[in-house]
């Protein structure tokens, strides 16, 4: 800006204003600026120049409060509209890969559940790489292994950026450890279930002297040992190697012991009389991640339930990213949107507000995420539970077969849960999932 000439046209009160205007328009897209300016950086000598204006659909599944979050951007971004639209989780992917192929139809911003994220890892070319725009420089932000999730093989790609995540824990029965003489303070339960042979022999010791199982169901206990495999289906060629290594067959075997053993119960998952179940106290235990805190509140009484960490270690069950689907015609507008919503500062906002746990180890320091206690869980500092499990996960690669060998594992799981012979259960399971991937 030429000073001196300004200064030959303006009267001085004048020129102090538009020296003001001047720096308030320096903005540099940064989603971070919450100044409510609207103006674009002067690069050609003019001022008070308006951001075009720009809509922008975002689609997302179930109960995030990212409406309220999004007020509170287009209030700082004036010049953004965006256009929220909430479905099934199902109905979402099964429309952006449906979009995504025909090539119309896509939003500017999708949530991706991080399972479904496998769907798409052949269509690099159906996203921005947000790598383009500048993620690179908030990885930082973010666990390794969420973020390395986001990203290809070789790391070139990013995907999205990650919103919350879902760290598994033991959700427990205070009043179901009580009745079987055992101690129920979540240090003491933590100390007394360090292994999954502690495991099993704490589910045998509540068995004998309640005649309550140590928990709803195979699925959970075969999913929390699954998930703290160090290889699970896939290597990073999508070669299946399900049968190279141990790991899942020994999930498998593990969970066929506890229910031959009759350890653990035939409920299944999202039934009335699991929900029933959580109320009851008819088992002891449910292996869950953060956001399962939200389903025992709905279904029992505060109190009796208490969470302590998994026996050796954790895993993950859920969490999301937000990707920008190459058909957007303003990327670089939903990149600075997605970045601002996944910034630490909102997600400790969208724990606090509507329990969603983060993938921003920053926040695991806060005073606040610190302090946050739970009366429904006994008052114990649950985020603290959390962050711990969260900084525990292994990051695996799941490959994009990875529901298709999950699902026919885990229905022979409940076929042997119903009755049926182990081993003929696991030999039918992977001839199936071989089948299956032959004719994708």
């Amino acid at each position: 800006m030429n000073m001196s000439k300004l200064l030959k046209v303006f009267l001085v009160g004048l020129l102090s204003v538009l020296l003001m205007t001047a720096c308030g328009g320096d903005d540099d897209t940064s989603s971070d600026d919450t100044s409510n300016d609207d103006t674009t950086e002067d690069t050609s000598g003019d001022t008070g120049d308006e951001k075009e204006d720009v809509t922008l659909s975002f689609w997302e599944f179930g109960n995030t409060g990212y409406d309220v979050l999004i007020e509170e951007y287009m209030e700082a971004n004036p010049h953004v509209t965006i256009e929220l639209q909430n479905m099934d989780q199902n109905d979402l992917h099964d429309n952006l890969f449906t979009s995504l192929s025909a090539g119309s139809g896509a939003p500017d911003v999708a949530m991706v559940e991080v399972n479904q994220l496998e769907r798409y890892r052949d269509a690099e070319d159906r996203f921005h790489n947000l790598k383009d725009y500048g993620a690179a420089d908030v990885e930082g932000n973010f666990l390794d292994w969420v973020w390395q999730t986001g990203e290809n093989a070789d790391g070139s790609f990013m995907f999205g950026l990650p919103t919350d995540i879902g760290p598994t824990v033991m959700y427990y029965r205070t009043d179901v450890f009580e009745e079987a003489g055992l101690e129920s303070s979540p240090e003491a339960v933590g100390e007394m279930i360090q292994t999954w042979e502690d495991f099993e022999s704490v589910a045998q010791e509540i068995y004998e002297k309640t005649g309550k199982q140590m928990t709803d169901g195979a699925e959970l206990v075969f999913n929390a040992r699954r998930d703290q495999a160090p290889e699970h289906f896939f290597n990073t060629e999508d070669e299946l190697i399900v049968e190279e290594h141990d790991y899942i067959r020994n999930a498998y075997d593990y969970t066929v012991s506890l229910i031959e053993q009759d350890l653990i119960g035939d409920i299944q998952l999202w039934t009335p009389e699991w929900f029933a179940g959580m109320g009851e106290g008819t088992y002891a235990t449910l292996l869950g991640p953060a956001w399962m805190q939200g389903v025992i509140k709905d279904n029992a009484e505060p109190g009796v339930w208490s969470i302590t960490t998994l026996p050796e270690g954790a895993g993950n069950w859920g969490g999301s990213y937000l990707t920008v689907p190459a058909e957007s015609e303003h990327p670089e507008e939903a990149y600075a949107f997605v970045e601002w919503m996944t910034a630490p500062e909102q997600q400790l906002k969208s724990f606090l507000d509507y329990g969603l746990f983060p993938s921003a180890p920053s926040v695991y320091e806060d005073p606040e995420f610190l302090d946050y206690s739970d009366e429904f869980f006994g008052g114990i500092k649950t985020a603290q539970v959390f962050s711990e499990a969260a900084e525990a996960v292994v990051p695996v690669y799941k490959g994009k077969g990875y529901y298709t060998v999950n699902d026919v594992l885990q229905e022979a799981v409940s076929n042997v849960n119903a009755g049926a012979d182990p081993d003929e259960e696991w030999n039918a399971a992977i001839e199936q999932a071989k089948s299956a991937l032959a004719r994708q």
